[in-house]
This record gives C-alpha cells, structure tokens and sequence, in this order.
C-alpha cells in the first residue's frame, strides 16, 4: 500500500487550503485526485495539476486507476488522496485502499443534500456511505484547515 499521510473530501478538490495548510502539515510531496469524470477531461486535469505549487506532483486518476496506483508496494512519496464526496472513497476502500482516517473539508449545498455541519452538506446516500466508512474501521472527521479543532462528525450523522 503507498504511502497516504492525508485523505479528504472536497468538492473543490485543489485550492488554496488544500495546497498551503494541508501540503504544509503533512509534509505530502504527492497529490491523488479521484474522480472519474476530471480523468476524462484534459482541460481540467491541466487545470488541476497547474494549480499544484511547484515540487508536488499530481496524478488524477478514475476510482479504478486510483485502486490500482494506491494498492502497489509503497515508494518514497508521501500522498494526499482527494474526492469531491464520501462515495469515492467508499469504493476505493471496497477495492482494498486502506484508509484509517477521512478529513471532510467542503462539501456544498445542491437540491439533493441537507446541511451536516457547517459548509458540510450531503445527500442520504452520502451520509450512508459516511456510515458504511465508520462502521467498516476509518475514522471520520471534519477540519477545515489545521488550525482548527477537528469535530468527529458521527456524532452529526
């Protein structure tokens, strides 16, 4: 398994939080986008990978890509896996991705979603698969940005 020192869900997947305060934190030199339809679309990954600070590299792969890449035997890199939602993550770990811990950074309000916890909106699908996550052994959490005290966000499902 490589090497994930960070996992989180954030609809906007790379910005500025991400790329100063967690990069910064957990000492990651590796960013992992999951999500299929960015995979697809070569403007957006170019979009997504510029948006790097310089030293980090940055693979966008579809949730079978990304089974595949975070199930090889580690190497030196050190990686922080990004989704826009909990589904993600529910079925790379169903691949056999081993996360211990999911930070929960942004997920925004849509048509389908009631709110959870501050800028935290998820759909009932969502909040099963946050669920399903917990129960199956990863820890769940919300923190925005380092700084801030994180809140174990079962106690909001």
């Amino acid at each position: 398994m490589r090497n994930i020192v960070f996992t989180r869900i954030d609809d906007r997947l790379i910005h500025g939080q991400v790329m100063t305060a967690w990069v910064h934190e957990t000492k990651a030199n590796e960013i992992v986008i999951i999500d299929n339809e960015v995979a697809q679309d070569d403007f957006l990954k170019m979009i997504m990978t510029s948006s790097a600070p310089a030293g980090i590299k940055v693979l966008i792969m579809s949730e079978e890509q990304a089974i595949d890449y975070l199930t090889q035997e580690p190497d030196r890199n050190k990686l922080i896996v990004l989704a826009k939602n909990p589904k993600v993550i529910k079925n790379i770990t169903d691949g056999g991705v081993k996360i211990e811990a999911l930070n929960v950074g942004g997920m925004g309000a849509r048509k389908d979603r009631t709110q959870l916890y501050r800028n935290i909106s998820v759909s009932d699908e969502e909040r099963a698969c946050f669920k399903q996550l917990i129960t199956d052994g990863t820890s769940v959490y919300v923190q925005v940005i380092p700084e801030e005290k994180s809140a174990n966000i079962e106690q909001y499902l």
